[in-house]
């Protein structure tokens, strides 16, 4: 894993962090000293240690176990490595399951439009803390309650989605941990340009109504030129539409494909990653979860990581900590995973230099 360790003190976009190559103009800041780095473990170490004004919540409470509402837009089922995660390290912070905390858990399945809903329900039920997975989820439990603290993992951007004020100052009574995914389509289009010498033109598969979308519309001119691609955009806004994406796609002949990050497609990435895989079309995905199904590529943060961070922020609220004096992090992981079992079957050959950034070959 090409991992950079944080802690809990001035936010900074890691995920502009590029694995070996030369970066696009949007890139972030340089990577830091070793000092600075030593810092940032020192940090963390510090917030594990530091000790905190209040006992934590169950004794406040009587022996009780705290509540966790988990609010997911996925279903159960795709959630459960993401809530594993999460459980390990609150578990691995003190916290015993059953008698120490208990999770509620919501569950959309796939839609969105009942996130509020649900998000409602978790504050009836009156849970100690909310531990959202998307960015809609994060403004449908701020719409829910100003004063239940949420935790949040989200791929996109807090601050452009209207969920925190700012990363280092968020205010309100939500925090957590962000990949910031629209930072990294530039890198994972780069990656698909030295998987495919000569690849000239990328589909992008999108879902016009993802709240993901809008970031990469408004860089896709500027991304183009700086890597001289052609990005023609294709658009699924339900599961119905995907199918005729594709064939749209298809017939315009790519080099490749890369789809953006949007709820509905990870409900739906078997699907996704057979329809390109039968029409033979290399692909990026904005998620691990594709590539476990069969699908080519991935690059972007590790959820497993990013969850296992926001225990932390779980175990800090619940000790007494307020949400808007913790700054919104970023990945503490980025991950380079290639499916050269779905390369052969669609007769691809990737260049060493590619198989060399990996951090997991799939054979």
């Amino acid at each position: 894993m090409k991992t950079i360790t944080m802690g809990l003190a001035a936010p900074r976009i890691v995920a502009t962090r590029v694995l070996g190559a030369s970066a696009p103009a949007a890139a972030g800041p340089p990577r830091p000293s070793r000092a600075a780095r030593w810092c940032g473990v020192l940090g963390l170490a510090l917030l594990l240690l530091a000790p905190v004004a209040a006992a934590t919540a169950q004794d406040a409470r009587s022996g009780k176990p705290v509540r966790i509402g988990r609010l997911s837009p996925l279903s159960a089922a795709t959630d459960a490595p993401h809530l594993g995660a999460f459980r390990k390290a609150l578990s691995d912070l003190g916290w015993h399951e059953g008698t120490g905390f208990v999770i509620e858990a919501r569950f959309a399945d796939g839609k969105p439009e009942r996130l509020g809903e649900l998000a409602a329900e978790l504050v009836r039920r009156q849970v100690d803390l909310i531990l959202v997975g998307s960015t809609p989820g994060a403004l449908a439990a701020k719409k829910a309650t100003p004063t239940i603290p949420v935790v949040m993992v989200t791929t996109g951007d807090p601050v452009e989605g209207g969920v925190v004020a700012s990363l280092a100052r968020p205010g309100g009574n939500i925090t957590g941990v962000t990949g910031l995914a629209h930072v990294l389509n530039a890198k994972r289009l780069e990656l698909l340009k030295e998987a495919l010498p000569g690849v000239s033109r990328v589909a992008v598969l999108t879902n016009p109504t993802s709240p993901y979308t809008p970031p990469f519309m408004q860089e896709r001119e500027s991304t183009a030129r700086t890597l001289g691609l052609a990005l023609p955009v294709h658009e699924a806004q339900n599961p119905g539409g995907i199918e005729r994406a594709v064939t749209q796609i298809t017939a315009e002949r790519p080099g490749a494909v890369m789809v953006l990050t949007d709820v509905m497609f990870i409900t739906e990435r078997r699907r996704i990653v057979e329809l390109l895989s039968r029409k033979r079309l290399p692909a990026v995905y904005p998620e691990r979860e594709f590539v476990d199904a069969g699908g080519l590529m991935f690059y972007g943060a590790s959820l497993a990581s990013l969850y296992q961070h926001a225990a932390v922020y779980a175990d800090r609220i619940l000790k007494g900590a307020r949400p808007a004096d913790l700054p919104v992090e970023q990945p503490t992981t980025l991950e380079l995973i290639v499916n050269l079992k779905a390369a052969r079957a669609i007769g691809l050959t990737l260049p060493p230099s590619v198989l060399a950034r990996a951090d997991r070959l799939i054979e």
